[in-house]
């Protein structure tokens, strides 16, 4: 939940072994749910020197149940994830996905994700499955908002994470010692399933979080 005013984005992330628990604990707590889970495909767009990921903004397209449009500039330094997030709907991916290319840029990163949303009070608490673990993100107007819904779903403080999902990722790859750009990129060995299969549209397919070129 940002700050429509100053376009703020401001969360942590926790990784947890499981959702389950943590979804019964929002039922209890009378969470509402605003997003029920949902498949989502995630494009992050760079020019060809890396731009924008060397100063730490991001460019992506996502599609879910409906398409989004985002900008989201650097992070500041603070106890949570803060930073400027410029973020809309949009009719047509495919159009945006051209506009962006004859603007020079492609897509620099291609991950999947399923993602189910919950409203409790004012904060927004996520419930994510990516290839390499399961996350809850919780956002909200200030870090002292965010600090007393993870104190109520029992989430230690001093685990949570500032970090982005790329961010994430590219950590596990450097301490795995395997490269960020591998096929597919299932970098993370033993540690997840590599098979895990997901139903995405009329299909099953894998999931997937691949690093383009390079």
């Amino acid at each position: 939940m940002k700050n429509s005013a100053l376009d703020q984005e401001i969360e942590v992330k926790f990784m947890v072994l499981s959702l389950g628990g943590i979804q019964q604990r929002l039922e209890r707590l009378g969470a509402e749910l605003v997003q029920p889970r949902v498949y989502e495909l995630n494009l992050r767009f760079d020019d060809g020197q890396g731009t924008l990921s060397r100063s730490g903004q991001v460019l992506r397209l996502r599609r879910d149940d409906a398409n989004h449009l985002t900008y989201k500039g650097p992070g500041q330094s603070s106890d949570v994830a803060m930073r400027q997030e410029i973020e809309f709907k949009l009719d047509d991916f495919d159009a945006a996905w051209r506009l962006l290319e004859a603007l020079g840029y492609t897509v620099s990163v291609h991950y999947e994700k399923y993602r189910s949303m919950y409203r409790m009070g004012d904060v927004l608490v996520t419930l994510d499955e990516l290839p390499y673990g399961a996350f809850v993100e919780i956002e909200g107007p200030s870090s002292a908002s965010i600090k007393t819904a993870a104190a109520s779903l029992n989430l230690d403080w001093k685990r949570r994470i500032i970090e982005s999902y790329l961010s994430i990722y590219y950590r596990l790859c450097g301490r795995l010692g395997r490269s960020r750009r591998s096929r597919f990129g299932w970098c993370l060995g033993s540690w997840f399933r590599h098979r895990f299969c997901c139903r995405s549209g009329g299909g099953f397919c894998r999931w997937r979080f691949r690093c383009c070129g390079g």
